[in-house]
């Protein structure tokens, strides 16, 4: 399967503030800028602005950054689920998992985390893949947000929402083990029925003799 990608980009005027929101992005372009300090949700931020060079350079590997001037605040990551994960059990060129999306805390509020996600699905070439992105609660951000565990879920839904992703059921354990947890995914329009069909045996494996 070819994973050509189609810039595009959004513009956010908000509180006096510019951020140009814009992908996939190749790891030449990201050199130009810098990492923002507060993006240190996964790893330190040299170490994770490393990482996205590298998916960026990913045949399928797409990056979406939000950025003030020359600083990266924000970023999405796309890219085929990894090889540890029951969604990798069976290899599908069309399965892309946003395993990754972050904004710096000093410009949450001005919609940078939906603007990502809306450009991220801007391009056509999106309609030929099912993405997927699994949330967990004990990754969320409850503590700076005064939110609690219900309240977060629902921020998260509502998010991933403007990228199209909606939450689907799976056995999958570690989803399973809080009722907080789940699946978010979106199937483009272009996706065939073989590749839903397999996808929804990856969704519930103890459904699926072969996985037995």
């Amino acid at each position: 399967m070819e994973h050509p990608k189609q810039y595009h980009s959004q513009e956010i005027k908000k509180n006096g503030q510019i951020v140009i929101v814009e992908g996939p992005v190749s790891s030449e372009d990201l050199e130009q800028y810098y990492f923002d300090e507060g993006l240190k949700a996964f790893r330190p931020p040299k170490k994770q602005y490393d990482a996205i060079k590298s998916i960026a350079d990913f045949p399928e590997g797409r990056i979406i950054i939000a950025r003030d001037k020359d600083k990266i605040i924000g970023y999405a990551t796309f890219l085929h689920p990894d090889p540890l994960e029951r969604w990798s059990t069976i290899k599908m060129d069309d399965l892309l998992e946003l395993g990754a999306i972050e904004v710096s805390h000093d410009y949450r509020g001005l919609g940078v985390g939906s603007t990502i996600l809306k450009v991220s699905m801007m391009d056509e070439q999106m309609e030929n893949y099912i993405v997927i992105t699994t949330e967990y609660y004990w990754h969320w951000d409850m503590k700076s947000t005064g939110l609690n565990v219900w309240e977060y879920r629902k921020l998260m839904e509502t998010m991933m929402g403007y990228g199209g992703l909606k939450p689907m059921s799976t056995d999958d354990p570690e989803i399973i083990s809080h009722p907080a947890n789940c699946l978010l995914v979106r199937i483009g329009k272009n996706v065939p029925d073989e590749s839903i069909k397999t996808f929804d045996s990856l969704r519930f494996m103890g459904r699926n003799d072969l996985f037995m």
